[in-house]
């Protein structure tokens, strides 16, 4: 009987292992898509509270527009290139961590082979496979790929997907600009008497979309988490407005 219908018959389906078949989506992929959505998301977020945030505090202490517009763009750039910063050593380190990893387990599949397949096969069978079949289970994926195998099973990291650090740090630089751009705009294109109530609204705006989509992809309640968002930016607007009246002198 061939190894995928003695699964099946010890289980009733076949236990999640690392096998897979062209053409099927990967189990870690998607969730690793969804992973880089959910951060984009966050990412936004992070820009649109930010940004709003000095911008309505420069407006509570003038009007005048240039200021307002300096003090924009250098939040903007200064938050979007230290999101980038931050996520390129964050994912810099995780992968310098994996790949260690990885060099060990090569090297003990290089020097104890047979003492790795025996625990690879204990991995499995701690999951709910017979010894038998968790043995057959190990060699056949052994003989397949060795260094993929123990490393999804033992380390949960696949070796032909390692994260790329400047991927994580232009899609950082990149959501942070998109949700920064919204409440820079919103507070310097209307006049002077429009302008906050203007960047309140988009800020409120942008943080209910980002709010119902980080909801959506943690399948969590939206309405608490568009709560949450647009509470945290509209209390960080309100503070760093009076902030400014109490530092500035508002002209008009």
């Amino acid at each position: 009987m061939r190894l995928g219908a003695r699964l099946v018959a010890a289980h009733g389906s076949i236990p999640r292992v690392s096998v897979t078949h062209p053409g099927e989506p990967h189990h870690a992929s998607l969730g690793e898509r969804l992973n880089w959505l959910r951060a984009g998301v966050l990412g936004a977020n992070d820009g649109i509270v930010s940004v709003a945030g000095v911008a309505v505090g420069v407006a509570g202490a003038t009007s005048d527009r240039t200021a307002i517009v300096i003090a924009g763009v250098a939040s903007l750039v200064a938050g979007a290139l230290s999101m980038a910063g931050g996520e390129y050593v964050s994912v810099s380190t995780q992968r310098d961590t994996e790949q260690a990893a990885l060099r060990l387990e090569r090297y003990e599949l290089e020097t104890m082979p047979e003492q790795e397949e025996r625990e690879l096969a204990g991995i499995y069978e701690e999951r709910g496979l017979s010894p038998e079949l968790a043995a057959e289970v190990a060699h056949e994926l052994t003989q397949k790929d060795a260094l993929e195998a123990h490393a999804q099973a033992e380390l949960g990291i696949n070796p032909d997907d390692l994260t790329s650090p400047w991927h994580a740090a232009w899609a950082s630089l990149l959501a942070f600009t998109v949700g920064g751009l919204l409440p820079l705009l919103a507070i310097i294109l209307p006049g002077a008497s429009v302008r906050v109530w203007s960047c309140a609204a988009a800020v409120v705006v942008g943080l209910v979309l980002t709010g119902v989509v980080s909801a959506r992809l943690g399948n969590a309640d939206v309405r608490r988490a568009v709560v949450r968002n647009v509470g945290v930016g509209a209390l960080t607007m309100l503070v760093t407005y009076f902030v400014g009246v109490l530092f500035g002198v508002t002209t008009g």
